[in-house]
């Protein structure tokens, strides 16, 4: 079927939903909405319209972005807006459709927001949230908006009309307009994405490859996942895009099997675009031909590498080699290929849909667009969030993450996952782009950014991410291999109250030549987190050697939890937590902590709303 009636057909249908006269429900139905309990929600939605005997459309979408606010709900009557309700559960839902399809009470008390028409009283708009406000949604534009396993929502909302106006151009015209949007590479290191197209695309040979890969696999991390499960069509469009540019038929789409939600829903659209003609023999009429496979890969973290993640989908054990050559000259099989991350690849089909000028409009002069993070640790509104480069990192963690909350204050913030580094609250004004970031010690990374409170400990934290990076490590280079194991050791007796002072330099010591010496990024950037929280936090390191001391109350070996008789009053909600039985004392009286029962699991200083317990 030609494109453009199947485009008129998408946006009658898209616009018949618009106007359904029944009420429609959308309930957010990404990996973290399912996990929160949303398949429930989805049930009890289901049975209550039954129980009213009520018409009525239930849709899925993907992560709107707040997963704080999982799972969530939107609903909309006929003619009015879309209404979003967070933190549910089956009875809460119940509930809430009574009250507002049967009695037309909105529940404004539980509402999060609305989109659509409005003002509706008591409720905010969706755009005028905290989190909302200061963010500018390219890659994640359709995110939590559409059913995405339904083409048709897509394509009705512009979908693969950047496809259609690429094929429209010469080749090195599509180029250029990725060059001139200013566009790079979102996986990390933020090398020029049209630039690397053109090299592709220069290169000798008949057979080129195209990558997508979808290797997320940072502690934290969440961007690709939820990209997939939101909008799989803006990445395989955006595939398309790049494949047409440097001339290849062939393409392959490389994720973890952990993903199987996303891998489900790629996999349906795979099947769709075949249907669409916008896959296999002469897309859209044109003498362009493509296929896409998707190689499921086992999860190792060296293989979001480019030349090890090569290695995987040809069979082989996943191993960076040196570079040169680049695989842009010799990569899959041999043959030149051109390997993109997940978000490059959307916001690749959005730059042809609206054109170069205007994405470069976005960010700043040496990173333009925008970049997609996610929110996580120690921070109210955890999620999935797009902002434009050059935003300050205080108003990402303070206006759009609200901060740490209960009376704590921010001690760091990590970005770029176990290959980036901790930034300190006194750089929180620094504008989160590829130079700052570097310039600080960290990295942008693919997008994960861990925010840290006054109770953790920037002496553990390293060793967390070491113990990550030292068991991912394929093992082909010695500094990795043995560096990032030293390192380790090192940080284990620091923790366990074995340090010394000798102790730090070798840190410094090592972490350099594993930087210098380490064969791919996995190595090179491994040092990171040792390096940033010994430059901004050496205070901490010294406590734990010198005073043999954690003074955030993380490194069981060195504090324990005394119980202020001044301040107790005996209330015995700490006594109730200690799964041990190591608080006794009498109703109404202090208190005490034996303290060679006491597994310091702090449960009894979560416990304590009177701050009666001390980490000492």
């Amino acid at each position: 079927m030609d494109f453009s009636l199947i485009k008129q057909r998408a946006e009658k249908n898209w616009r018949a939903l618009e106007n359904l006269k029944q009420p429609l429900i959308q309930i957010g139905m990404g990996t973290c909405g399912k996990a929160a309990g949303a398949d429930e929600v989805f049930a009890a939605a289901k049975q209550t319209l039954k129980q009213m005997n009520l018409l009525g459309r239930i849709l899925q979408v993907g992560c709107i972005g707040t997963c704080y606010l999982e799972p969530i709900m939107a609903v909309r009557k006929p003619g009015g807006p879309f209404i979003y309700y967070g933190n549910l559960t089956a009875k809460k839902t119940e509930e809430i459709l009574l009250a507002y399809l049967k009695d037309d009470d909105p529940k404004p008390e539980w509402a999060v927001c609305f989109i659509g028409v409005g003002p509706v009283d008591g409720i905010p708009h969706f755009e005028d949230l905290p989190m909302i406000k200061p963010q500018v949604r390219i890659a994640l534009r359709n995110c939590g908006i559409i059913d995405p396993e339904n083409i048709e929502h897509y394509i009705a909302r512009g979908g693969y009309s950047g496809l259609a106006q690429a094929l429209q151009m010469a080749p090195e015209e599509v180029i250029q307009e990725i060059k001139d949007s200013g566009l790079r590479g979102r996986g990390g290191a933020g090398f020029p994405t049209g630039m690397k197209w053109e090299f592709a695309k220069k290169a000798p040979g008949r057979t080129k490859y195209i990558i997508c890969n979808a290797d997320e696999g940072d502690p934290g991390a969440f961007m690709d996942r939820s990209l997939l499960e939101g909008d799989p069509h803006s990445v395989l469009e955006g595939m398309l895009i790049g494949a047409y540019a440097i001339g290849c038929s062939e393409g392959y789409i490389y994720i973890r099997a952990e993903y199987p939600l996303a891998i489900k829903r790629l996999e349906t659209a795979l099947i769709q675009m075949e249907e669409a003609n916008l896959l296999g023999r002469h897309i859209m009429g044109s003498g362009f031909s493509f296929e896409i496979h998707i190689k499921e890969g086992a999860g190792a973290f060296v293989c979001g590498e480019e030349t090890a993640l090569m290695a995987s989908i040809a069979g082989g054990r996943g191993m960076p080699r040196s570079r040169p050559p680049f695989p842009a000259i010799k990569g899959l099989w041999g043959n030149p290929t051109n390997i993109n991350n997940v978000e490059t690849f959307a916001n690749v089909s959005a730059i042809l849909e609206k054109g170069a000028k205007w994405y470069a409009s976005f960010g700043t002069e040496k990173s333009k667009g925008t970049k997609t993070f996610a929110l996580a640790g120690k921070v109210e509104r955890t999620g999935l969030i797009e902002v434009p480069m050059g935003i300050r990192l205080k108003e990402i963690i303070y206006e759009i993450g609200g901060g740490v909350g209960k009376g704590k204050r921010v001690k760091a913030v990590q970005t770029g996952g176990p290959s980036g580094g901790c930034i300190p609250a006194e750089l929180f004004d620094l504008p989160v782009d590829y130079e700052s970031l570097t310039a600080a010690g960290s990295i942008m990374g693919s997008g994960g950014m861990v925010v840290m409170d006054e109770e953790t400990c920037m002496v553990d934290i390293p060793r967390y991410f070491l113990s990550f990076t030292a068991n991912e490590s394929c093992g082909k280079c010695i500094p990795c291999r043995l560096g990032t194991r030293q390192m380790l050791d090192i940080l284990n007796e620091i923790c366990e109250g074995k340090g010394t002072p000798e102790d730090l330099e070798i840190l410094k010591e090592v972490s350099e030549t594993v930087q210098k010496g380490s064969l791919c990024g996995l190595g090179q950037t491994a040092p990171n987190p040792v390096q940033t929280t010994l430059r901004y936090f050496l205070p901490e390191y010294e406590a734990h050697i010198l005073k043999k001391r954690c003074e955030a109350g993380v490194c069981k070996a060195l504090f324990h939890y005394e119980i202020d008789p001044e301040i107790c009053n005996g209330c015995g909600a700490c006594a109730k937590k200690c799964s041990v039985e190591a608080i006794t004392g009498e109703k109404k009286k202090p208190h005490a902590i034996a303290q060679d029962r006491c597994t310091k699991c702090g449960a009894c200083y979560e416990a304590c709303k009177f701050h009666a317990i001390r980490v000492c």
